[in-house]
């Protein structure tokens, strides 16, 4: 049987945070679902949602004049102006010299750039404004509080509180940092860069060891990450829910909640963990993993 064969050029691949997987998709069959990963990568770049349909109308677009924006995609005229110039400010869009006065987008690449870099400098500003935060709570009376070691909790929602965290708790171990990633959630970890983190300390003394499940997408990840201590669990363990400890004092326990939308539930569960110091969980949790991690071993051998 004769096997149908693309063009290169035909297929675009995609990466489809919905399912956490890459797929190829052909040029002539996907422009609306790769237009709609672009606006979502501007939207959390800092672009508003009318920004965005101005910039990628003229980033498609030879140059073109205020009027014509206004009219093709049914802005005012007023906003359309203040837009332009609002992108003009962020170096993503520029004026040409002509009568009448037409605009021009910037290069996709280099405008993606400024907006990173725009990112970057905010990021740093705020960084700054810690230390003087900082040195103006010190200078306040401090009361007289005895410190004792609570066992608390904190619920943590959406990807990137969850990120930070799991990030947070990584960085300040000492001694080692257990990690056992879902095939759900290993694809989330790998893109947000906490396996990047991860990797990163394992070139310090710290004992790091990565557990999964023994999966296709799950070896697709794995092969990827460049740590010595990881290892695959049956698919039996499909149940077990993503958790993450550091030296045996904080846990990240991820939780899934399903939504309904109008009677229906969501394709995609709501995120949140749980972060906590119980002792008393964190044991349970340990005792857990080096069970499942042990019982790789043994099983290594025995082959």
């Amino acid at each position: 049987m004769e096997t149908l064969k693309e063009e290169p050029q035909q297929v675009v691949k995609l990466y489809d945070e919905s399912t956490g997987a890459w797929k190829f998709v052909r040029k002539d069959k996907g422009p609306l679902k790769s237009i709609e990963i672009i606006e979502t990568m501007l939207r959390r770049l800092g672009l508003s949602k009318n920004e965005i349909r101005v910039y990628l109308y003229l980033a498609r677009s030879r140059e073109r004049k205020a009027s014509e924006i206004s009219e093709a995609l049914s802005l005012h005229r007023t906003e359309t102006y203040r837009i332009l110039r609002d992108l003009e400010k962020r170096s993503l869009v520029s004026s040409v010299f002509e009568k009448p006065l037409k605009f021009i987008a910037t290069s996709f690449d280099r405008a993606v750039d400024a907006l990173i870099e725009a990112k970057k400098l905010r990021i740093q500003r705020l960084e700054r404004k810690k230390k003087d935060l900082m040195d103006v709570w010190l200078s306040l009376p401090q009361p007289e509080i005895e410190e004792e070691r609570k066992e608390v909790f904190q619920i943590l929602e959406g990807e990137e509180q969850i990120n930070l965290k799991a990030t947070e708790i990584i960085q300040n171990a000492q001694r080692e940092i257990n990690v056992f990633a879902s095939e759900e959630d290993l694809s989330r970890f790998y893109h947000s860069g906490f396996i990047e983190t991860l990797e990163r300390l394992s070139k310090k003394s710290l004992d790091i060891k990565f557990l999964t499940n023994n999966s296709p997408k799950s070896h697709f990840f794995v092969e990827k990450i460049r740590l010595l201590n990881k290892l695959y669990v049956p698919s039996d363990s499909e149940a077990i829910p993503t958790f993450i400890l550091a030296d045996q004092e904080q846990l990240v326990f991820m939780i899934r909640k399903n939504s309904e939308k109008n009677g229906k539930k969501a394709t995609r569960p709501k995120i949140a963990a749980l972060w906590t110091n119980y002792e008393a969980f964190i044991k349970a949790l340990s005792a857990l993993f080096i069970e499942l991690w042990s019982g790789e071993i043994e099983r290594a051998l025995i082959k």
